[in-house]
């Protein structure tokens, strides 16, 4: 089950089965899914979050459902997962993760995949699918952008559990943050993003995101057309004019 709340230009996606620990079966990937899609319409919202109820934000893959006689059907079904994180990275909107607690193999991919990933000091992650002789295809596409390729490997190999502060070290973790901190630390973030332009964040998110995997001098070009788009955009000639005047900014 996956609830989804917009107050004040932000939308709260929430992962909702805490009694299961909230695992990412098929309808729970359909729900994010849609979930982010309508967040992503909404002209009135500048930021998504996603979260967990309870105290864990995910524990990974609903094993319970993994397996079935329809294997054709439930590949199929698990491209979900990455229409899900093609939408969260193309969205054009920025993306914050409220990392709860646990953030376990599939649980743990849906939480590096977004732009900001706030986590509790005592949540515990990794990509543990090795344990039960599966591999965390899908999000490896995500953990090889974000964390040393050594690293990454060997963490799917052992199916070790890492705390917060290595998960930081490695790159997966922006911000650690106590429990008591951790509304504070979102709400925070949540306010900064929105007090950018989101011409601006949409244009470099693109441009950031796009050139992944492009070799040097293709990505220089690429970031050569994005500032263009940026410079000659209104925000950014308000912007200026609001640093030179030495008042707020007023995006249009």
């Amino acid at each position: 089950m996956v609830e989804y709340e917009v107050n004040e230009g932000r939308a709260t996606i929430t992962i909702s089965d805490p009694e299961r620990r909230n695992p990412i079966s098929v309808t729970t990937m359909e729900g994010l899914l849609e979930a982010t899609g309508k967040g992503l319409d909404d002209r009135s919202v500048r930021v998504l979050v996603y979260t967990g109820a309870g105290d864990v934000f995910s524990a990974g893959g609903d094993l319970s459902s993994s397996f079935v006689d329809d294997a054709v059907g439930l590949h199929r079904e698990r491209g979900i997962l990455a229409d899900l994180f093609r939408l969260m990275i193309r969205g054009g909107k920025p993306t914050v993760a409220r990392v709860n607690g646990h953030a376990l193999a599939g649980g743990f991919g849906l939480a590096i995949a977004c732009d900001v990933t706030i986590c509790v000091d005592d949540a515990k992650l990794g990509t543990t699918e090795v344990a039960v002789g599966l591999w965390p295809m899908m999000i490896s596409a995500l953990l090889v952008r974000v964390m040393p390729r050594k690293a990454a490997l060997e963490l799917m190999l052992t199916g070790r559990v890492i705390d917060p502060f290595e998960a930081q070290r490695l790159g997966a973790v922006s911000r650690v943050v106590s429990s008591a901190d951790l509304d504070r630390a979102v709400d925070e973030t949540v306010a900064a993003l929105q007090s950018k332009s989101a011409a601006t964040l949409m244009i470099g998110r693109d441009s950031y995101h796009g050139i992944a995997d492009l070799d040097f001098d293709a990505a220089l070009d690429r970031l050569q057309v994005g500032l263009t788009s940026v410079a000659m955009s209104d925000d950014a000639a308000e912007g200026v004019a609001a640093f030179l005047e030495k008042r707020e900014p007023r995006w249009v």
